[in-house]
């Protein structure tokens, strides 16, 4: 899951315009970054919306949905040994913009005809080589006491991203503005070959990803910091191995990574669980429970800014018991039948994992770029989110395919998100003031 627009405050006493006037064109190149960050989620966030639209235009069986995300997220397991080194042995900036092209071609292979679940997957491609350089620059780009904040603006914009991203690519695809789509797309003389609302909305993220392009090439051109020492897969792959072996067995690295990987899995589950539950418990049409996945995002936000607000890098294991509250919030959603009930209780979740996500994903950058070099650490960081994402959409696919309910399910998540948390919380509890 796979975030505002107001800045986030610092941890530390330090304004949160301070980077603007301290160095102009620092803040610049910042918010040059974040802006092509924004565009680019959006497009992928969209996308997922119309994509299985798409589908179910196809009458294509409802287990193919969590699958098109398994398709998305497959690059990111396949190419983990080798996108951190070209992240790191290229300006990341070109990275980024070679990523955007990708997702372009994506896009318009979807448009053209090619299966959505291919398509989506070389969509994929796209954002697994994106992912490495745009967590790495900040780490380039910022100094350490500054990336909580730094965080705080990119997870924000990202959870902005998602919101919009379910509004517009809902919105595209419901029965209101499809129909309407559809009318005017049938009295144009000549629409090529358009005519259906998912592939309007495809067009339309075509767009948004040629906007994020643009902005790549505005990104400050920064110093390479680690050449490739090796170019063969092979090295490259025991290079990987090293980083990884080297991540988990730091004390700090083990435990954020443990804990990102555990939120995507279940958080990107749980954003196709909501659609499913929505329709069963609260009879919501597509269009509502698209949008319905936007309350969870908007709680991610102020979460994120409560973190941002109040946990520094060197406090972060302090939030691990807000990951146990999230599972039981998660399990009171199968009691749920009010859709105002429903998403107080969807904020509530996205405001815990907010407030525990954010101090993570600093304390974990920091420490990889520290052992071994941001783009090698978000490497790994993306291997072992995405393996969870695989597996845990597998693990709800199976379970749609084998006839459980959606309330067995919503459980199962639940009890799981729990029991995860308080297992790792148990193990690192007392690692709260270790210094990264």
């Amino acid at each position: 899951m796979h975030k505002s627009s107001k800045p986030f405050a610092a941890a530390d006493p330090v304004p949160a315009d301070a980077l603007r006037r301290a160095a102009p064109s620092v803040a610049r190149g910042f918010y040059t970054i974040l802006a092509a960050q924004f565009f680019s989620s959006l497009g992928d966030n969209a996308l997922l919306f119309a994509a299985i639209a798409l589908l179910e235009s196809m009458q294509a069986p409802a287990w193919q949905i969590p699958v098109l995300q398994q398709f998305f997220v497959f690059a990111f397991i396949l190419l983990a040994p080798f996108v951190g080194a070209y992240a790191d042995a290229l300006p990341k900036g070109q990275v980024m913009f070679i990523s955007n092209s990708i997702k372009t071609a994506g896009c318009l292979a979807m448009l053209f005809g090619l299966h959505p679940l291919i398509a989506y997957g070389f969509v994929g491609l796209g954002a697994a080589l994106y992912s490495p350089a745009k967590y790495g620059i900040l780490t380039e780009y910022l100094p350490a006491e500054r990336l909580v904040w730094a965080n705080g603006w990119m997870e924000g914009l990202t959870v902005a991203a998602i919101i919009l991203g379910a509004i517009f690519g809902g919105l595209l695809i419901g029965p209101r503005a499809g129909a309407e789509i559809v009318q005017q797309l049938n009295g144009l003389a000549f629409n090529g070959g358009i005519d259906t609302a998912p592939e309007f909305a495809i067009l339309a993220v075509l767009g948004i990803y040629l906007i994020a392009a643009a902005l790549n090439c505005f990104i400050p051109k920064l110093a390479i910091e680690h050449a490739l020492t090796h170019r063969d897969p092979v090295s490259l792959v025991r290079e990987f191995r090293q980083s990884f072996l080297m991540l988990w067995k730091d004390p700090l690295g083990q435990v954020s990574l443990a804990v990102t990987s555990l939120f995507w899995g279940a958080g990107t589950s749980l954003r196709f669980i909501i659609l499913a539950w929505s329709a069963a418990a609260l009879n919501f049409d597509r269009e509502q429970a698209t949008q319905l996945t936007a309350v969870v995002a908007l709680g991610l936000a102020a979460g994120s800014v409560i973190a941002a607000k109040s946990v520094p890098v060197m406090h972060a294991v302090k939030v691990l018991p807000l990951g146990i509250a999230m599972g039981l919030v998660v399990l009171a959603m199968v009691w749920v039948s009010d859709w105002r009930l429903a998403t107080l209780l969807l904020l509530a979740i996205g405001i815990l994992a907010g407030s525990f996500l954010i101090p993570m994903n600093a304390l974990l950058q920091h420490r990889g770029h520290l052992l071994m070099g941001s783009g090698h650490s978000i490497a790994v960081q993306n291997f072992n989110e995405n393996l969870s994402i695989l597996l845990m959409l597998g693990a709800y696919s199976l379970m749609i395919r084998a006839g459980f309910s959606i309330q067995a399910v919503v459980i199962a998540f639940g009890l799981f998100i729990a029991l995860s948390m308080g297992a790792i919380h148990r193990l690192h509890g007392h690692d709260q003031d270790s210094n990264p």
